[in-house]
């Protein structure tokens, strides 16, 4: 993902949770969070993305063992992976081009592909709920 480069989807605001599978944060509040966004707003009304960023435990981490996690959670929206940063730098590429703080991170993202908001660690579902429905509103405007 290029933070650079408008990423658009249908003209619809785009949600992206980077997570990592060993991060208790993200299991307990990260990805259950972006699972209820999911089902509240519906993939006709918004796209939801997973991108799986490991910057530790990085042996620990392969497609095997990601592929288990996500059908032992039962996560059914789509999943990339970060690519690994170059030869030295234990932080992903993606996770370097968001500037992300580390894991779970809440990515939202407007119709136009810009980057809106970013959360780090728990966010309130209320808030994230709210900021959704305006890019929602947004996207639907006439003139969008």
């Amino acid at each position: 993902l290029d933070p650079y480069k408008p990423l658009v989807s249908d003209k619809k605001p785009v949600v992206i949770e980077a997570f990592q599978m060993l991060c208790p944060g993200c299991v307990s509040h990260g990805l259950p969070q972006v699972q209820r966004v999911r089902r509240i707003f519906g993939e006709e009304e918004v796209a939801v993305l997973g991108l799986h960023t490991v910057f530790e435990h990085h042996a620990a981490m392969t497609p095997v063992a990601l592929e288990a996690f996500l059908h032992e959670y039962r996560i059914a929206f789509p999943v990339a992976v970060d690519r690994a940063g170059p030869a030295g730098d234990p932080i992903p590429q993606t996770m370097r081009a968001y500037a992300l703080q580390g894991t779970p991170t809440l990515c939202l993202i407007d119709a136009r592909g810009h980057l809106r908001h970013r959360h780090f660690g728990q966010a309130n579902d209320l808030a994230i709920g709210a900021q959704i429905a305006w890019l929602m509103a947004e996207a639907d405007a006439p003139g969008a």
